[in-house]
């Protein structure tokens, strides 16, 4: 299930085709989901409740052919390599992949070796893929590590433009979202801007949030929907404490301080649900632009293109719509992932719930009035 099937609204802005990422033209999205065992812990068997997701920029290389990207953190418990090129540079010059805490550098270290043998590596070059992670320990073995390199070499090739899987998916696996079983989530907005139409998308790994705090299209679903009805995670470290990497993309002409703006919007669009970026949570966006592929240079220099660009741009002006679609897309992309992850359990019977969507039903077919909603103590 998704938002748009329960006849839910995020501002007035129309979805595109999909209502993914993927709309935005070029964009590419592949999952690979690694699910083993069941029962007691045991480090390096599992059980196994992870994976790893891969957002490719577009269909060729992003080392030979950049796009323009900007990067925000709303909080900075997390990782995300490669940010630092990104933001001295403004460039996205690698694949990015989200996957869990511990099995960052083995998802960093595979897309490395993949672009070398793609491109025919001469040895002198250098690779920063972007990979951001979140925290899965309490349904998955996480110290165990079992992401291994054939996960990401099979995500980065089923990546396609098509329809993306949501909920427990790829890097989504073994996450939870304000106290239920969260994930993978996507969401895109069509803007029309100085006669020119524009797709923005944001796909979201969440796993953040507390359960009284969760508001879905303005109606306090986390305290209609409360842990006594529906319990959270026993094992879990705390409400709150996990985390949320996004990734914006847009086909609109931005430079790299303005898809640093898009990617601000990104902790707009999740505080829209209740996230409020909690000390322990590691809440970081990025944002790029595919306007620009082709017409700006690799940095090592050796493609004999000239050293100066010329660019078309958005005024700074033009880009308060694509604020709004950042802003809608991504609280829409968090009530996504929970609408599709269904019931897991996991290591030591750890269970996350799925969000219940007769109750979802049952909320937003009644009036939501100030006299049904509990009130906070």
């Amino acid at each position: 299930m998704r938002a748009s099937e329960l006849g839910l609204q995020f501002g007035g802005l129309e979805r595109g085709r999909l209502n993914a990422i993927t709309d935005v033209p070029g964009v590419l999205v592949g999952h690979s989901t690694v699910i083993e065992g069941d029962g007691d812990l045991h480090v390096g068997r599992g059980p196994v409740r992870t994976g790893v997701t891969v957002i490719r920029p577009h269909d060729g290389e992003p080392f030979s052919e950049p796009v323009f990207g900007g990067f925000h953190r709303l909080n900075g418990n997390g990782e995300f390599t490669g940010i630092h090129w990104v933001e001295e540079s403004g460039l996205v010059t690698g694949d990015i992949a989200l996957t869990n805490t511990h099995s960052v550098g083995v998802v960093r270290d595979t897309l490395v070796d993949m672009t070398a043998t793609r491109l025919g590596s001469r040895g002198d070059e250098w690779f920063l893929p972007l990979v951001g992670e979140t925290w899965d320990g309490v349904l998955n073995d996480i110290v165990g590590q079992h992401v291994a390199p054939r996960h990401v070499r099979e995500a980065w090739a089923y990546a396609h433009s098509g329809p993306v899987a949501e909920g427990s998916v790829g890097g989504g696996t073994g996450m939870i979202c304000h106290g239920f079983k969260g994930g993978i989530g996507t969401s895109s907005r069509v803007v029309a801007i100085g006669g020119a139409e524009y797709t923005v998308g944001v796909l979201l790994q969440a796993n953040h949030g507390r359960r009284e705090r969760l508001t879905i299209a303005g109606v306090p679903v986390g305290r209609l929907i409360p842990d006594a009805e529906v319990p959270v995670p026993q094992s879990a470290p705390g409400q709150g404490a996990g985390s949320v990497i996004g990734v914006i993309a847009t086909d609109a002409p931005l430079l790299p301080h303005q898809c640093r703006r898009l990617a601000q919007r990104a902790g707009l669009g999740i505080a829209r649900c209740g996230a409020v970026g909690e000390h322990s949570s590691g809440d970081l966006f990025l944002a790029f632009s595919t306007a620009a592929r082709g017409s700006v240079p690799p940095d090592d220099g050796h493609d004999g293109r000239a050293d100066r660009l010329t660019l078309d741009a958005l005024a700074n002006r033009a880009v308060g719509q694509l604020f709004d679609a950042v802003v809608d897309a991504t609280e829409e992309a968090v009530v996504n992932a929970m609408l599709g992850a269904t019931t897991m359990t996991g290591r030591d019977g750890a269970t996350a719930h799925a969000v219940p969507h007769d109750r979802l039903r049952e909320i937003f077919d009644t009036d939501a009035s100030p006299e049904r909603i509990p009130q906070e103590r």
